[in-house]
């Protein structure tokens, strides 16, 4: 947050200062936070490494196949999370409200790894974290050769090629039949995820100097030892180019309606 108010009310518009944050402080801009001293439509959106989706995991053990099964818990499953207002915890908190199931998100852990380490003890049962981290680090990369835990949702827009067997939110709420209002909040909710890890600079960059920041980004990451070193590190890049950015940065324009509700989703 400090950093993207910086960029945005600080930084010369001259192009030599960008900004690379989470883009799920968009959500914080939306509900309305005083500390947000910015707009995130207005930055100079320059790319981003990769999109994410996010998946919905639990311990295989714990007997719960489908998303569905989940209503019949005896009591809710424990699922762990970083802070309240972060994607680990509003991820889960949408698929039980928007299915009908109960979960007792808990909030707090330093990161994922902390939280695997819990489900990995038995003390939590389930996480909202990504595809690629899930395919892309330990022990996730070993969880899904060995069934340690079964992937319940995701929410790309279409099935990812490693989870052919996992519905997407999207087909979710076509078979359950949910109206529009609750697909528009849910695609507010996951937005951020398209963006990936945005790099901007402030508003007002010169055209040409956006050009060249835009160029230079997409380069880079097809520079071949900038691949390699992806590679080592079991990350997949996928980058936006920032002309990609600006028309996703476009659609997360909302109805007022939908932006009501999403703040009253966050606060229950």
């Amino acid at each position: 947050m400090v950093a993207a108010n910086h960029v945005y009310n600080v930084a010369k518009p001259d192009g030599l200062t960008l900004g690379f944050v989470s883009p799920t402080i968009y959500i914080e801009q939306l509900a309305g936070r005083k500390e947000v001293q910015h707009d995130w439509l207005k930055f100079s959106h320059v790319g981003s490494p990769e999109s994410t989706a996010r998946i919905f995991y639990v311990r295989a053990d714990s007997g719960y196949k489908a998303i569905e099964d989940i209503r019949k818990a005896a009591e809710p499953p424990k699922c762990g999370a970083t802070g309240a207002g972060t994607a680990s915890y509003y991820w889960p908190k949408l698929l039980a409200d928007t299915f009908g199931f109960k979960l007792n998100v808990v909030p707090g852990y330093p990161g994922a790894a902390d939280v695997n380490l819990a489900i990995e003890k038995g003390e939590m049962h389930c996480w909202g974290g990504t595809v690629q981290n899930y395919f892309g680090a330990e022990p996730g990369r070993t969880w899904a050769k060995t069934g340690f835990v079964n992937v319940l949702a995701q929410a790309g827009k279409k099935r990812d090629p490693r989870l052919p067997d996992v519905p997407t939110i999207w087909e979710l709420m076509d078979k359950h039949k949910k109206d529009e209002a609750t697909k528009g909040l849910a695609k507010v909710l996951l937005a951020p995820d398209d963006l990936g890890r945005a790099l901007f600079g402030p508003p007002g960059i010169p055209a040409d100097r956006v050009k060249v920041l835009r160029e230079g980004f997409i380069r880079m990451m097809k520079d071949p030892d900038v691949l390699a070193e992806a590679q080592k590190k079991g990350l997949e890049p996928n980058p936006i180019s920032g002309d990609e950015m600006e028309g996703l940065v476009k659609e997360l324009v909302q109805p007022a309606e939908v932006i009501q509700r999403m703040k009253m989703f966050l606060q229950n």
